[in-house]
């Protein structure tokens, strides 16, 4: 069990998740070093006691002073996105970067690490199950054909690295977060801008798909318990519900007083829009696309998980997704992410609390 005074090492610290992390860590009376990386914006770790190094997890030696003296590491930084100009940069983040946090931490005798992966490394079973009834799990191994742009093969060779690791004695274990909202989602994320985007009115319809939508806040808890209580090599997914893009666009609904959208797009004209987008702005202008290919094969994808593993075994308790719908909505809403016009039409429901 962490202590309080512990020390302890968050890559990736400033961003949702490591952010989140770190308040949890924080707030547990431990004394957090969090990994800054040179340029970002930090503001997610203003008003937190912690103590900020900057470097890169690309740089071998920076990563050994960080880990040097701390008992424990989570290791969350990863450069998540579905789209790069250079695809090698999610290689040299997401692969390379892990490795010298294992390297560093096997050096140091660090007693327990956490490797934040995804649950987009994992199979599923849409492709023989068209109701999508049947959930995965982390025994659900994925076909690699499958693995549908670099971030998620560059996550799926570096989960190999952790398990290498482990096989080798370091005391590593794996979560696997789905799909999180909540506050001080800055960037935002893949997944916070499906919410920032029903806010600024930019989603006229939703495809036939299911996601699995759990708070930023019980992701961070779940770190902690594997930490505590994880098996070495062991992998847990971190979930929460899993909805319909239909249910989550109704709760969006009913927790803003904005419509509802209720025409439903065909899977084949989404995927049709988003190759288009990528290669006229990605590979013909070298610029973002505005509906990466990858996320459009995300979203047309039944991504439903089972998270019992987590809650049997380390004892994980995530809340009811609305609160995570609700307080993503209303943090976009009150930090300048949506216009005044459409801030005018917008009326935020409180969710009452279990």
């Amino acid at each position: 069990m962490l202590e309080r005074g512990d020390r302890v090492l968050v890559t990736g610290a400033t961003g949702f998740i490591g952010s989140a992390l770190c308040r949890v860590l924080v707030g547990d009376g431990l004394h957090v070093v969090a990994l800054v990386e040179p340029g970002v914006d930090s503001a997610n770790l203003e008003g937190l006691e912690v103590e900020a190094l900057g470097g890169d997890v690309r740089d071998a030696t920076c990563v050994q002073k960080a880990i040097a003296g701390c008992r424990a590491v989570f290791h969350v930084a990863a450069l998540y996105r579905f789209w790069a100009r250079d695809p090698s940069d999610f290689y040299a983040v997401n692969v390379g970067g892990t490795r010298n946090v294992l390297e560093a931490a096997k050096a140091a005798g660090t007693e327990r690490l956490v490797y934040t992966s995804t649950v987009g490394t994992l199979g599923l079973h849409s492709s023989n199950d068209p109701a999508g009834d049947r959930s995965a799990d982390e025994t659900s191994y994925p076909e690699i054909a499958h693995l549908f742009g670099s971030y998620k093969r560059s996550k799926y060779v570096a989960e190999h690295e952790v398990l290498r690791a482990a096989a080798q004695g370091l005391p590593v274990s794996l979560v696997l977060p789905t799909f999180p909202l909540g506050p001080r989602d800055r960037a935002p994320t893949p997944t916070g801008r499906l919410v920032l985007d029903f806010l600024r009115g930019r989603i006229p319809g939703y495809v036939d798909t299911v996601l699995n939508v759990v708070h930023v806040d019980d992701v961070a808890r779940g770190h902690v318990l594997a930490a505590e209580r994880g098996a070495i090599g062991r992998s847990y997914i971190l979930g929460g519900e899993n909805l319909t893009l239909k249910q989550l666009l109704s709760q969006l609904a009913a927790v803003t007083g904005l419509r509802e959208p209720n025409l439903r797009v065909p899977r084949s004209l989404s995927l049709a829009a988003a190759w288009v987008s990528e290669t006229v702005e990605g590979r013909m202008m070298r610029r973002h696309p505005a509906v990466p290919l990858e996320a459009a094969r995300m979203s047309t994808t039944r991504m439903a998980f089972d998270d019992s593993r987590a809650r049997d075994e380390i004892g994980y308790a995530p809340r009811p997704a609305v609160e995570a719908i609700e307080e993503s909505a209303r943090w976009f809403v009150e930090n300048g992410y949506v216009s005044s016009r459409r801030r005018a039409k917008i009326m935020m429901r409180a969710v009452p609390r279990q």
